[in-house]
């Protein structure tokens, strides 16, 4: 889960790092008492890069100019999102900017610790200057990482060389016990005394440790409409993300990796998906619940208009499938979208009988489904 600027400096400073002061703003109406010192900077909560150049984050010296700043940037889009809150935080001046982050590296069982000693907006064009940004993975381990901060650091300024050192030493901690993907802060400020402050924080959280992070958890909670899909995920143990609020095909599929292949196709193919889902039959265990959910969530589009059924099955038993499937549209009178089935897998017969029941036609090729697909389409 990619966690907003504003949830990812709250976990930094719960943790003891030092970050601008700031507060969450949802609207141009606000008590001014909450606001930290002036002057600030504002910026949109979204989880998307390219804010600054977007025009998304704004100084401000005075108070008309912090909502002349809001009224243009809440309710703006970028990159598909729209900005719905924004962190009103203290400036930061008359600092140099260094960059330094923690990525997982699966491939090699390890750790990737990459810092600069410039960092900001320009951070890419460093790649083209040899030794500008100095990187290593090694053992996800505490005294791994501090370690190769020490010699990553090596030559670079006193102050910048310190200021580095100890974030490294601070930010790996944070990283490796609440189980992080991505940790990246960009600009660290650093002092003339070799102090320093995160300036920006980037954070991806692994959802798979999602039962051993309690803090994540309550951040779900307690911010539920920042994180919907997130929350979905850990209420009903699926995934489904809307990827076009305009879409027309719904799709009930399982299997992450099979259900991007499928928009891709349908896309393609010059037509519309609405969803993205991995349901994972493995959890459905007897009970159409969870299902009853996804129909829910899809017949709230108002665009779609027809329902793909994809499933491509090895452990799953289809018969079973289809008899859950068959029970959630009995739980889900207000689904009234004509439905395409396509399944491949154990007990294909099963569900074909399953599925008869409410005249649904099984196929087995996607061509095909898609050939029906068009049909409803052209009569809906």
């Amino acid at each position: 889960m990619f966690l907003l600027e504003h949830d990812a400096k709250e976990l930094l400073a719960a943790n003891g790092v030092a970050v601008p002061a700031g507060t969450l703003i949802h609207d141009t109406e606000f008590d001014a008492a909450a606001l930290p010192p002036g002057p600030w900077m504002i910026k949109a909560q979204i989880a998307a890069g390219g804010r600054g150049r977007a025009g998304l984050i704004r100084p401000a010296t005075t108070g008309s100019e912090l909502k002349s700043h809001l009224r243009a940037i809440l309710g703006a889009t970028h990159k598909g999102m729209t900005v719905r809150a924004c962190r009103i935080e203290s400036q930061v001046t008359g600092l140099e900017e260094a960059y330094l982050s923690f990525m997982l590296n699966p491939v090699a069982a390890g750790v990737r610790l990459t810092l600069a000693a410039r960092g900001g907006v320009n951070i890419e064009s460093l790649a083209t200057t040899p030794g500008a940004i100095r990187g290593a993975t090694v053992a996800p381990q505490l005294p791994a990482l501090v370690a190769q901060a020490m010699i990553l650091t090596a030559g670079l300024a006193p102050h910048l060389a310190q200021a580095l050192h100890a974030a490294a030493r601070e930010l790996a901690g944070i990283f490796l016990t609440t189980e992080l993907s991505l940790l990246e802060v960009n600009p660290l400020f650093v002092r003339p005394d070799g102090s320093w402050v995160a300036g920006d924080a980037k954070i991806v959280t692994d959802d798979n440790a999602l039962f051993r992070q309690p803090w994540l958890v309550a951040l779900l909670e307690r911010r539920a409409a920042a994180y919907p899909e997130a929350r979905r995920k850990q209420q009903h143990g699926c995934d489904y993300v809307v990827v076009d609020p305009n879409g027309e095909i719904g799709l009930l599929t399982t299997g992450a990796g099979l259900s991007m292949m499928l928009i891709d196709e349908l896309r393609a193919a010059g037509l519309k998906p609405y969803n993205f889902l991995d349901v994972r039959t493995g959890g459905l265990r007897g009970d159409a619940t969870r299902l009853v959910d996804v129909l829910g969530w899809i017949a709230a589009g108002s665009r779609v208009r027809v329902l793909l059924v994809n499933i491509f099955a090895g452990i799953t038993d289809l018969g079973e499938f289809a008899q859950l499937l068959t029970e959630a549209f009995a739980r889900t009178p207000q689904f009234k979208m004509p439905i395409v089935a396509r399944l491949v897998g154990t007990r294909l017969e099963a569900a074909r009988e399953f599925l008869a029941t409410r005249n649904i036609t099984v196929v087995t090729d996607l061509g095909a489904a898609l050939v029906h697909v068009r049909r409803h389409l052209a009569n809906t």
